[in-house]
Formats: C-alpha cells, structure tokens, sequence
C-alpha cells in the first residue's frame, strides 16, 4: 500500500498541475474587440478565396419545416445579462437557417465567444428531443428589452438568416425587413446574398439605454466590418456604419436596402373576391425626400410582371417603405395585425457617391413572400482590391409618423375600363394649411409613355378636410397592342402635386399603372 502510494503522487501531482496550466490557459480572456479589429479581420478576410462555411447537422434537422424548427425554442432563464435592460437570446440551427454565426460578447476587459450547448434550448415540444446536438452553431440571435412595458422584456431586433434583420418601435409587431446589404439584385446574372456569420456584442450597463454590437460580413465577392447601435423607444434608431472590401468586380451594389410584402390595397382590388380583408400589406408605399425640398410618395403595386423603378435627383435626404395606413378597420385581420406593422426610414449619414433609388415589385401569389424591395444603387462597378465605407440611421416607427409639412397623400384608388383609367387621390392637409381655401390651389400633373389626360378635377373633401384629385387617362388600345406584342409593358407613369401660387404645398404623387 505504501509503495503504491509512493508511486501515484508524482502522476497525481503531474495531473493536478497539468489541469491547473490548461485552466489559465483557457481562462485568458482575448483582448476587447473594437471596430477597427474587425475591419482588419474583413480586410483580411478578403485576400483569401472565398471558403463557405458549414457545420456538421444531424439530417433530421437540415429537412424540417418552419413551424418544426419553431418548436426548438430559447429558454429565456438562460439568456444572456438578465441583469441589464437588453436581454440576449438565440436562434437553433436547422431548417431554412444552415449557416452558422458565431456569438462573442465584449466587456470592458475582454472578449469571450459564447459556445453553442443545447442547455440553452427548451426541446420539449420537438420532435427532436434526444438527438445528438453538440457540435452545432447558432443561426443567429435576437435581443429582448422592455419596450412596451416596465415588466416584460419585448423582442426587440433579430437578426436570422444571410444579412437580413428586423426591428421594432414601441407597440408595433414585425413586418418588413433590412439587409446589410444587397448584390447584383435585380440582375439577370442573379442575386448573390452576403452573410453574417459573426458578431460580436458590448456587454451594456445595467441601466444602459443603448446597445452596440458589430458584425463581419462575407460573400464570394467581398467581406464588410458592420457597426450597430441601437436606441429603442418610440423610434427604434439603428445607427449602421460599414466598410466593405471586395474581392471580386461588383456591377451593382445596393445599399440599405428594405425588404417588405405587398399582395394587395386600395389600389389593387382585384383580389378581393377571394379574401375578406380589405387590404394585405406589410407596407404601402416609397417614401422619398429628395435635396430639393420635394417629398415624393409612390403606392406599391402587385404588378403584372416584375417592375423596376428609379428615382433620380442625386442622393436623398432620405427614404423608407412605409406602411401609412394604419387603420385596423382597412385590414379585419385578428392575427397577422397589418395595422401594427412598422415602417424604416433611412437617412444617409455619409456620401453615398453619385447613384439613385431603385424600387423593386415582383408579382406574388400570396402575402407570405416578400415581393418588394427598395436600396440606394451606386453607378459604380467595384473592382477587385477596392474598398467603400458608408453610414446611415435607420428608424424604424409608426407610419402615420409625419416628417414634412406639406399635405400627405392619404389614399389612391383607381377605377379601370378598358378605354380609360380613373386615378382618385386624397390628400389631408398639415395642420399649418388649414386656412388653403380650394380656390386658390391647382395641381400639377405630368404624364409619360405617350398616354393622354382626359380629364382632371379638383374637388374639396369635406370628410377629411382634405382635397380630392381626379386624372382620366385615356387607353389608346392599338398603341397598346403594339406595345404589347414589342413585349414593352405598356406602363401609365403619372406624377402629380398640388400648388398654391406656384409653390408645391403637398408631396409628389407618383405611380406606376400597368393596364
């Protein structure tokens, strides 16, 4: 016994020392991640080739549906820094979302990534409860914060899937969402979509009103270092500073660009023998504020066939999709709730270089895909080697949120026939126009395509204090005909602003009719 003992110590001595060495070693924290770290590891990153990343995942996960993948939910217990007013939560791997992201958090004295383990999930109401789930990684995150009420902490942005990401104002629920950014979209080579697959969180104060984070980007044509600070209220602001490196040639970079869903409107009736909302849509329109004091409002179509427009006149003061009717009795839905949805409004905070705004409309079937983009598109081909740093805010907020003080567009319907169209818009006047009498306003309307006004009319509503503009266009059919067998869509673009003594007093209605 004495001699087995004897010859055990130095072993168990050697063990204990060896456990002690491994356990500083795991313990030294790397160094605070800033945002410059993360521009040299994108620049880095962009002298490599391209290498996909990808995870090892169980194939009774790659395969299930939305709602099964929903079934594996977050344990809220476990959820980062209950401590603080932002609360961080995580998204499971599988399903539509097979990219990994990995998670870091950053305190004032070093930056520690947060392993995937399958404690943080609750798999009671999966049907993958027991599988083996260890070496996986995140899909991505979300962040919790008592927006609507001292008690609860709200969901208040997520970021799941490519570089998509979604926020929300104080009682609105998810509608549309942002990218960090867009690639050839719209292009006939085909849309490549870039991805975050890390990011890196700044542990906030225990009363912190805002919270910072930053994000690496990378597709086959480049990489991007991405800074997010987020102040939640009544506005959600997201200040967004990126720098992209490329490495490969870009023909078509789109930036801030807003993905939403339009099926159907006011505008568009069509669909309404089949359906008892009047309305479906995440948003309803393009909402532009250009350098020269013009505020240009444009109502989103569920067009015939794929529809591109641009909006030129140098860069904008500002611009968002949003969802300005927000009257529960426009839409009867209990459940999807299209009257909360929030609107974005962008506002560039650097010089975004000579380009214009592209809106983009692909017909949908049905109000679960999105169908409508808007970007700010930059006339410039990136070349290999070439980098490009810019910065906007986002807000995301309540649609009826006013921003000038002209009269807003209300409402557009339209009554069609097949040898004329009627366009009826209504504006409501700011509260400052109140004393404008009918008599002393006039519109302005400009049409192009070679179609011709018929008719126009003025009318005071005397519901809505407002004023009611009626256009007449006349269909000129073997035009028409023409055009359609030349496979040219033959498009009704009209714009039209109400005027007192030659001073525009309302916003620019523009719109995009396909006959």
């Amino acid at each position: 016994m004495i001699s087995l003992s004897i010859h055990k110590k130095p072993l168990v001595f050697f063990c204990i020392a060896l456990l002690l060495w491994s356990m500083t070693c795991q313990a030294a924290p790397l160094k605070p991640t800033r945002f410059k770290d993360v521009v040299e590891k994108a620049q880095k990153l962009a002298e490599k080739p391209f290498i996909e990343t990808k995870n090892k995942i169980p194939d009774a996960l790659k395969k299930i549906g939305y709602d099964q993948w929903r079934d594996i939910r977050f344990d809220p217990k476990k959820s980062l820094w209950l401590n603080t007013p932002f609360n961080i939560q995580f998204f499971h791997f599988g399903g539509l979302y097979q990219q990994p992201v990995s998670i870091n958090t950053v305190n004032k004295n070093s930056t520690t990534n947060i392993p995937f383990s399958p404690d943080f999930f609750d798999y009671s109401q999966s049907a993958h409860n027991g599988l083996q789930m260890n070496d996986l990684d995140f899909a991505g995150f979300r962040i919790h914060y008592p927006l609507n009420s001292p008690e609860y902490a709200d969901e208040l942005i997520s970021f799941l899937g490519a570089s998509y990401f979604r926020a929300l104002g104080k009682n609105l629920s998810y509608g549309l969402s942002a990218r960090g950014l867009a690639i050839d979209i719209a292009e006939l080579t085909g849309e490549e979509f870039p991805y975050f697959h890390e990011f890196w969180i700044i542990k906030p104060a225990s009363k912190a009103k805002e919270l910072s984070f930053y994000g690496l980007m990378e597709s086959p044509s480049l990489t991007g270092a991405y800074s997010f600070n987020v102040r939640p209220g009544e506005e959600t602001l997201i200040k967004v500073r990126s720098v992209i490196f490329f490495r490969k040639k870009v023909k078509k970079l789109g930036l801030a660009p807003l993905t939403s869903m339009f099926f159907y409107g006011e505008n568009e009736k069509s669909k309404i023998g089949i359906d008892f909302r009047p309305e479906v849509h995440d948003s309803d329109g393009l909402l532009i504020q250009g350098t020269n004091s013009e505020w240009t409002w444009h109502p989103l179509i569920n067009p015939r066939s794929l529809l591109i427009n641009s909006f030129g006149g140098g860069q904008p003061l500002g611009f968002g999709l949003i969802q300005r009717d927000m009257s529960f009795d426009h839409y009867q839905d209990l459940e999807a709730r299209y009257d909360n949805r929030p609107s974005v409004w962008i506002t560039p905070k650097s010089e975004w270089g000579p380009g214009h705004i592209e809106l983009l409309q692909i017909p949908t079937e049905n109000e679960f895909n999105d169908n409508i983009g808007a970007y700010w598109v930059i006339d410039h081909s990136f070349e290999p080697g070439e980098a490009f740093e810019f910065a906007y805010t986002m807000s995301w907020h309540a649609g009826n949120r006013k921003r000038s003080a002209l009269a807003a567009v209300e409402s557009t319907r339209i009554v069609s026939k097949p040898e004329n169209v009627m366009f009826i818009i209504d504006f409501l006047p700011d509260q400052t126009q109140e004393e404008f009498l009918i008599k002393d306003i006039s519109p302005e309307i400009t049409i192009l395509n070679n179609y011709m006004i018929k008719n126009s009319q003025l009318l005071e509503n005397t519901v809505t204090r407002g004023w009611r503009l009626i256009i007449e266009v006349t269909l000129d059919q073997e035009s028409m005909i023409n055009k359609m067998l030349s496979k040219n869509n033959p498009t009704v673009e009209l714009r039209a602003f109400l005027k007192k003594d030659n001073t525009p007093i309302s916003e620019t209605w523009s719109y995009t009719y396909q006959p």
